[in-house]
């Protein structure tokens, strides 16, 4: 993830001074544990100011309103209670070269500022502390003891320092070519890393950009370079100061970012800069924590079912043992049939079965006559006859709940991050395994957002809607609430899937295009969907149901017809 540079700083400050300033601070609100939001109205428009310390992602810059939910950090709260209401007068870089941004905050416009919002971005360091105008810190998002770091703590009450200084040479637009080469050749290395390590303020997006802009290999070594080359090298350092100095920022995407800097190519077009940082960073960290939920969700998962099919293992083996049951008591009628023949002391006795004539060696116990061995195998008969009728139903819900976790599983894995709908339905998932008792999380609060996940919708050879669900709630959605009398449910045969729905209305007859276009969406989304050919299932709504008390997602169903489905002609599509 592309962090933001001192650069890029100062292009976020600049525009912030000459569209925000000055503005009425009217609301904050915290979002999650690493960033705020603050509500800024000015003279035109009101703006959501997003102050990030997140470890990859630390930023300033006018973002999207937050969502609406219950804010129950500590952080916020002091801030709404301290600087609430008064109006921010500045946003400055407290010192050149330096990655801390004070947002100073006065009773009105033109006056002294009461207090100062240090914003420090500087990756892992990052932090936001707000002091009084004597520098003392009042709240911070956090708290750094000396436990934690032996060269700066950050604490309330305690004065305001700011972080060390970085080392490498300060740059200056005055240097010579001479002295600025000798500093980046003192030392034999690769020269974006050179350029890394020689001077305060270059980040390696920095040194890469303008080794590209010079027309130099990215992966040159410093020692390589043609007098030519470094020429141009020198050519682009002084344009990157003068950008800094004159604030000629040209914002814009780049194929893995973006960048403030002028290009060389002119064509390329001139975007808003508060719009890329927020749109970049957002995506980026909705990419993170989407990655992140999946990869818990996936083995959480993983590691129930395991345990769970240890389980019906187990079961099974009982239930192979009870099968014999018969076995026993057979012997045991042999065995009164024919106490004649018993002898005093033996530890066996071979006797005709009464079906086959097949001799039969029954093992008895040499302390037991013929009829308490007879008794003893009566009694283990009907011991296994017991565990059997015991063990079934145990099986069958251990069955049960291995089906409904292997649905999940596919759920999960067929979520592809494509859009804000794929996290949505990952919490939705995660919800509904700890509401299933799967998954302890004491901490773990639901987001209040109204706004439910949606099915994934297509549209069939002759425009007929198909709806997908993403996860159980959608699936059970789909045919409790949303399919009618005249539409079609389709669903893998007997593999964990998607519950599919084929809308129609009354007298609409699907082609058998349509048919095989949706039963390719259900190979698609389903557990076999690396398969050549799947069976697909297709039947009426009223033909489904949800037996009392099963788990989210299943169902059971008849009347059903069976279709061949390919999912890589649903890829191809």
């Amino acid at each position: 993830m592309q962090p933001v540079d001192y650069t890029t700083l100062v292009a976020i400050c600049h525009s912030l001074n000459a569209e925000y300033i000055p503005s009425r601070l009217e609301q904050v609100y915290q979002c999650d544990r690493t960033s705020i939001s603050l509500c800024l109205r000015s003279l035109k428009k009101k703006s959501w100011l997003t102050i990030a310390w997140h470890p990859q992602a630390a930023r300033i810059c006018i973002g999207n309103p937050p969502p609406r939910k219950k804010d129950t950090f500590t952080f916020s709260e002091q801030l709404r209670h301290l600087i609430s209401g008064y109006a921010l007068i500045g946003v400055n870089i407290v010192s050149e070269w330096e990655r801390v941004v004070d947002l100073q905050f006065a009773q009105r416009p033109n006056e002294k500022p009461l207090y100062h919002l240090y914003v420090e971005v500087m990756g892992k360091y990052s932090n936001v502390i707000l002091t009084n105008a004597q520098q003392q810190i009042i709240t911070v998002a956090k708290q750094i003891t000396s436990a934690k770091s032996s060269v700066r703590t950050v604490e309330t009450s305690q004065p305001y320092q700011l972080p060390p200084p970085l080392t490498g040479n300060t740059p200056k637009i005055e240097e010579s070519f001479t002295d600025w080469q000798e500093t980046v050749n003192l030392i034999p290395g690769r020269l974006d890393k050179q350029l890394i390590k020689s001077y305060r303020g270059v980040s390696p997006t920095i040194a890469k950009e303008l080794i590209h802009e010079a027309n130099i290999e990215l992966s040159i070594q410093n020692n390589q370079l043609t007098p030519d080359e470094w020429k141009s090298l020198y050519q682009q350092w002084q344009k990157w100061l003068a950008t800094i100095h004159q604030k000629t920022f040209y914002p814009h995407t780049t194929p893995l970012g973006y960048s403030v800097l002028p290009p060389h190519d002119q064509n390329i077009v001139k975007k808003n800069l508060q719009e890329i940082i927020d749109d970049y960073y957002t995506k980026k960290i909705n990419q993170e924590n989407f990655q992140q939920l999946q990869q818990q969700l996936q083995q959480k998962i993983k590691n129930i079912a395991k345990k769970l099919q240890v389980k019906a293992d187990k079961y099974k083996d009982k239930m192979n043992q009870s099968a014999n049951s018969d076995i026993y008591r057979t012997q045991a009628d042999l065995l009164m049939a024919n106490l004649h023949q018993w002898q005093i002391g033996s530890e066996s006795i071979i006797l005709d079965d009464f079906t086959t004539g097949e001799p039969i060696k029954i093992p008895l116990a040499p302390d037991k006559n013929a009829i308490q061995n007879a008794q003893a195998l009566y009694k283990k008969h009907q011991k296994l006859k017991r565990a059997k009728d015991a063990v079934k139903p145990l099986l069958e819900e251990v069955e049960e709940e291995i089906n409904y976790l292997q649905q999940t599983l596919n759920n999960v894995l067929q979520l592809e991050n494509n859009d804000i709908e794929d996290f949505e339905t990952l919490e939705e998932i995660k919800a509904e395994l700890i509401s299933q008792k799967y998954i302890e999380d004491n901490q773990y609060r639901q987001s209040s957002n109204n706004q439910e996940s949606q099915p994934r919708a297509f549209k069939t050879p002759s425009n007929f809607e198909v709806l997908v669900g993403r996860n159980n709630r959608q699936n059970d959605l789909l045919i409790s609430r949303i399919a009618t009398d005249y539409d079609l449910w389709f669903h893998a045969q007997e593999i964990p899937g998607s519950h599919i729905l084929l809308r129609l209305n009354a007298g609409d007859i699907p082609d058998a295009k349509d048919l095989q276009y949706t039963a390719n969406i259900a190979a698609y989304y389903s557990q076999g969907r690396e398969s050549d050919q799947v069976p697909v299932i297709y039947t009426k709504p009223k033909y489904v149901y949800k037996p009392k008390g099963a788990k989210p997602g299943m169902v059971i169903y008849s009347n059903q017809t069976v279709i061949w489905a390919k999912s890589s002609d649903f890829i191809g599509n």
